[in-house]
């Protein structure tokens, strides 16, 4: 560990440079993947506190359901803004390490601009606080999802991811957890004073993860790194690599996918508490933030078997098996009300846990040297949570009733099962999938990342480049 920090790694690498980092045994990738996994509970913590705001700027502000889903569309509006432009950009000509800092001063300066907002009560200030806060988000998932698919070997990636999400997953119990002791201990409190503190602690402790990983030494894996990985034969070569990006077909059948699927996720968590508190006679704001939590628990739980389950059978085959729960409980929360409705509604998210990594490590399958370009399409779909809960939140307000409006995301969710289905029953997509399974790269049975051979090849090519500038 003392290494890890000792050595700090630069902030620009070049893309056509192999250090052989993807070749990272499942023991060197623990230290980074743990640095970067407290990103995932950074999101998730954020993204728990988003709903409940939702709610809660409803009675604070006296504003109606659809106008409050300003703050997802802010939130995931800001998303693919960031992975297509300035995220996109300093990934591919800096490395992954200057990317997660921007993306944490970015999130920081957001959470600041938290305070402001609420001392004027401005809901548009705080639209466009959170609008930050997601293009750091934004930023932060750029790098952090296809970082942890690509660190270490190669047929665990799914596992990697789904665990990393696993813990971003308890982030999303603790904010709603949170806000339900702070935001809605008094219910006849229209104060914005507790929001002003918690967000002023969350800037604070994201600047302060910002200097440590600045200090951090954090292996650089490069597009030429992918592409030579590709190469390497045991199950992982196929004719994909060679195909331009705008003919990797299953890459876009993924974004199509994750923006179906995020924009009813997104819904679906969004008015959780204006489900339960309009179909289940007698509960309270405050109840129904817990009643999100346990659902939240069940997310995280989902994430955790999901992973636990992706070691004895393909991560295909356990995506097709949860997406298929999503749907038929989404199904019956239309029409289900009281505990049944909350019972059916936790489900749908206990399924939904697995969803989003899925779709995400299985759409930059192949890709080679085009996967941090791939990795930035998935993510800019995100945007379907700002697009998808406002339909909801207009649907809600013309029946005045958040239960039968749930037949919205239903919609999307149905649309987002071609891909599991395409993964599962389409042969060379299956085949494509199940080949990263066979692969020997960093599994200790084929070539090891060599710490010293990547810093000497990176000291080397730094030395080229003074000489070029010169």
């Amino acid at each position: 560990m003392a290494k890890f920090f000792r050595k700090r790694s630069g902030l620009r690498a070049r893309d056509d440079q192999v250090t052989n980092a993807s070749d990272l045994t499942l023991r060197q990738s623990l230290l980074p993947l743990a640095l970067v996994t407290i990103l995932f509970f950074l999101w998730g913590f954020a993204y728990g506190l988003l709903d409940v705001l939702n709610k809660h700027f409803q009675t604070t502000l006296n504003i109606s359901r659809s106008r409050s889903s300003g703050l997802q569309a802010a939130y995931f509006g800001a998303y693919p803004i960031a992975s297509l432009t300035y995220a996109g950009i300093v990934l591919r000509k800096f490395s992954y390490k200057a990317t997660f800092m921007l993306g944490l001063t970015l999130y920081g300066i957001g959470a600041l601009l938290f305070w402001p907002a609420a001392l004027k009560r401005s809901f548009g200030g705080f639209c466009g606080a959170t609008f930050i806060i997601g293009s750091g988000l934004g930023t932060l998932e750029t790098a952090a999802n296809p970082y942890l698919a690509v660190c270490g070997p190669p047929k665990y990636s799914e596992m990697r991811l789904n665990f990393a999400q696993a813990v971003q997953a308890i982030g999303t119990v603790v904010g709603p957890v949170l806000a339900s002791h702070v935001f809605f201990k008094n219910v006849n409190d229209n104060s914005l004073e507790s929001v002003q503190w918690v967000y002023l602690g969350i800037a604070i402790f994201v600047f302060l993860l910002a200097g440590v990983f600045y200090i951090a030494n954090i292996p650089e894996v490069t597009d030429a790194d992918m592409e030579r990985q590709m190469e390497v034969r045991g199950g992982v070569f196929t004719e994909s690599e060679s195909k331009p990006l705008k003919s990797q077909y299953h890459l876009w059948w993924a974004a199509f996918a994750q923006f179906c699927y995020v924009g009813s996720q997104v819904a679906v968590a969004g008015y959780f508490v204006n489900y339960v508190t309009e179909t289940r006679a007698h509960t309270t704001s405050a109840q129904g933030a817990n009643f999100l939590a346990g659902a939240q628990g069940c997310f995280a739980l989902g994430r955790f078997l999901g992973t636990f389950f992706m070691k004895f059978a393909k991560p295909r085959w356990v995506f097709l098996t949860f997406f298929t729960g999503v749907i038929i409980f989404q199904a019956a929360a239309v029409g289900a009300r009281n505990n049944a409705g909350l019972a059916m509604l936790s489900l749908v998210l206990f399924f939904e846990s697995i969803c989003f990594p899925t779709i995400f490590t299985l759409g930059i399958r192949g890709l080679g040297k085009h996967t941090k370009t791939g990795s930035t399409v998935i993510v800019g779909a995100i945007i379907g949570g700002a697009v998808i809960p406002p339909l909801l939140g207009v649907t809600a307000d013309h029946f005045n009733n958040t239960g039968p409006a749930m037949f919205v995301p239903l919609i999307f969710f149905v649309l987002a099962y071609s891909f599991p289905l395409g993964v599962n029953f389409y042969k060379p997509l299956a085949t494509l999938m199940d080949g990263f399974l066979e692969s020997k790269v960093g599994t200790g049975e084929g070539k090891v990342f060599k710490g010293d051979e990547a810093e000497a090849k990176e000291m080397e090519h730094a030395e080229v480049e003074k000489k070029e500038d010169v």
